[in-house]
């Protein structure tokens, strides 16, 4: 028999938390889970094992007894290689000691960035779409996230004139997330040119999740904190899930100056304390030049990945956005006659074809969905076959 101690058992919960809404992409994780037969385009998840070398340095740490704490910041050979990884690729410089952080997952680092600079009621300027933790994290830091419209016909850019717009007195950072997750979309290094002019000249400081970076494609990616002005002004948060097929060992990292990696060192050292050992032993492993030939090849696959689902979506009529990074494709279902919603959740019923609807990404998202191309050559083929049995069962009614 269960015994209600209170009449209303929600009033347990804080109201934030009751505020919160469930991640849309979890929902579909988890019905996925129950289907058999199901392909999922779904969780932005590589089909990749984490290549041997880093496993079997994950392996060799717990088999030596590498099961304790470490700093707070994380080990310093791994702090070591974060900098000397980001001065190879982007010509950035950042001391090790004191101005590297290791978290668990770039989603920490993206939480500790908020709560450390987030007084209540600031302001935070983010695209729209928009990774579906971005307000989140915003929220419960105590900050208000203001979303700002992309568009298909500016190749979801964020256009510097549309920020200008939003900026208000209250305006204490903006978030950019490029190569964007839904869309796919980058920023060229002449519009982040001018968001760092507005940085610089309202005094905001720049996040810049940049997880998905080394997945560029036919272009360089810019990082933030390399413009004029910018590397004291600009969090950098980056992790090992994506480009190196690590997801599951949790570690991520961001770059700052002392005095903002001192304040999110305060938050994690109380909350998460370290990442875990085996993975950072693991992560050390990753960033070293021998292995970045497995990399390189895994980055080589998701192109070509994505540029037969981006031509398989507009051989049935959808039109499709060419993503420029990350593995999303952002197909317009608009000429379906089908909410973000209907399509997504009629496609997995009838098809067992996992899409993530647009909206669940922001109002901008409406009319879309989200394909997640990091999953096998075979399954993204037979998933647009079955795209294609549905839209004629569609299309006759």
């Amino acid at each position: 028999m269960t015994h209600h101690i209170k009449k209303n058992k929600c009033s347990y919960i804080s109201q934030k938390a009751q505020d919160i809404s469930p991640s849309g992409i979890r929902k579909y994780f988890d019905l996925l889970s129950h289907m058999d037969g199901a392909i999922s385009l779904g969780v932005g998840e590589p089909d990749f094992v984490t290549p041997w070398p880093m496993r079997e340095a994950g392996i060799t740490a717990i088999e030596k007894g590498f099961t304790m704490y470490t700093s707070n910041r994380g080990i310093p050979e791994l702090r070591d290689g974060i900098a000397k990884y980001h001065h190879k690729f982007y010509n950035l410089n950042y001391d090790p000691k004191s101005e590297i952080l290791v978290t668990t997952g770039s989603s920490e680092a993206l939480d500790l960035a908020f709560r450390a600079i987030i007084d209540p009621g600031d302001e935070v300027i983010m695209s729209d779409p928009h990774y579906v933790a971005y307000p989140v994290c915003v929220s419960l830091a105590g900050g208000v996230p203001v979303p700002v419209p992309t568009y298909e016909k500016n190749n979801f850019e964020l256009m510097p004139a549309d920020i200008k717009k939003k900026l208000t007195r209250k305006t204490k950072a903006i978030l950019l997330s490029f190569p964007s997750n839904p869309t796919g979309a980058v920023m060229p290094r002449k519009l982040l040119l001018e968001i760092a002019k507005i940085a610089v000249e309202h005094d905001l400081l720049v996040v810049s999740d940049e997880i998905y970076a080394r997945l560029t494609y036919d272009m360089e990616h810019t990082c933030m904190a390399g413009l004029p002005g910018m590397r004291d002004r600009t969090i950098l948060i980056g992790g090992f899930s994506k480009a190196f097929a690590m997801t599951g060992w949790r570690v991520g990292f961001s770059l700052a100056n002392d005095e903002i990696t001192e304040a999110m060192l305060k938050v994690h050292q109380y909350t998460m304390m370290c990442a875990p050992i085996m993975g950072q032993l693991a992560a050390l492993e990753a960033l070293k030049d021998s292995n970045n030939q497995e990399v390189e090849d895994m980055l080589a696959e998701y192109d070509r990945r994505r540029r037969v689902i981006v031509k398989g979506f507009k051989d049935l009529g959808l039109s499709c956005f060419e993503p420029k990074g990350a593995f999303y494709a952002f197909p317009n279902i608009t000429s379906t006659g089908m909410t973000s919603e209907e399509f997504a959740e009629d496609l997995l019923t009838e098809e067992k074809v996992a899409v993530v609807p647009g909206s669940v990404f922001g109002k901008c998202g409406q009319g879309y969905v989200r394909c997640c191309y990091a999953t096998s050559m075979p399954e993204i083929e037979e998933a647009l076959k079955r795209i294609k049995k549905f839209l004629a069962r569609r299309r006759r009614k």
